[in-house]
């Protein structure tokens, strides 16, 4: 599945970037990536893919990296704001963590092509914007952090080690863009709530704690 393909829930994919031919490159390259992996793609690549020539690329991107950068940066505030909305609503914190694991693994079965190249691609990132994201991924674990802190204190969870525990979390729902296939028995939704349930467990609240 492409990465126009599995955004098609959407009324418009990648609708943050403008122009037309700026997202139309964008798509081609998270496509570029993920297949080939970043340091192996060619801007020709990425241009060919968009339909476009190698010289039209760089009128809307000064470098490949920068185009990385716009998707890692993109991909890393749509994980946050998922993580947040979880973090700030209402309900116990079992219910708030259940949430927050469901959104989240849901997103990344959903885009798995594009999470795999926010995910993973970090490393090719400029030292400046490599530092930028790193900024966001510590605001992402704070918020799950934030979660199991709150059961802890509730009773709720038993985690004698939270920063360990929010670790482990977040890399098991991330890890979800690198296996998920839409052809497997499982859909996003149905992901998502299988991670809910195990997460729970994980922190030693009761699956039906996080139920509504």
């Amino acid at each position: 599945m492409s990465a126009a393909e599995e955004t098609g829930v959407e009324e418009q994919p990648w609708g943050e970037v403008s122009p037309d031919a700026a997202r139309r490159l964008l798509i081609a390259a998270v496509e570029a990536f993920a297949e080939r992996g970043y340091h192996a793609t060619t801007t020709r690549d990425i241009a060919g893919r968009a339909g476009m020539s190698p010289a039209a690329l760089y009128i809307h991107y000064k470098t490949k990296e920068e185009l990385l950068h716009r998707i890692s940066r993109i991909g890393h505030d749509k994980a946050l704001a998922i993580l947040r909305t979880a973090a700030d609503g209402e309900g116990t914190a079992a219910e708030r963590l259940a949430a927050a694991v469901r959104s989240f693994v849901g997103w990344h079965a959903a885009h798995h092509t594009t999470a795999r190249v926010v995910q993973y691609e970090l490393d090719a990132l400029g030292e400046e914007h490599r530092t930028e994201i790193v900024a966001l991924r510590r605001r992402t674990d704070a918020a799950v952090r934030e979660i199991i802190n709150d059961g802890v204190r509730a009773g709720e969870f038993d985690v004698p080690d939270v920063p360990g525990t929010t670790l482990a979390v977040l890399s098991l729902c991330i890890d979800v863009a690198r296996w998920f296939n839409v052809a497997g028995r499982r859909t996003p939704d149905e992901v998502g709530a299988l991670y809910a349930d195990l997460v729970l467990r994980m922190v030693g609240a009761r699956p039906e704690a996080s139920q509504r």
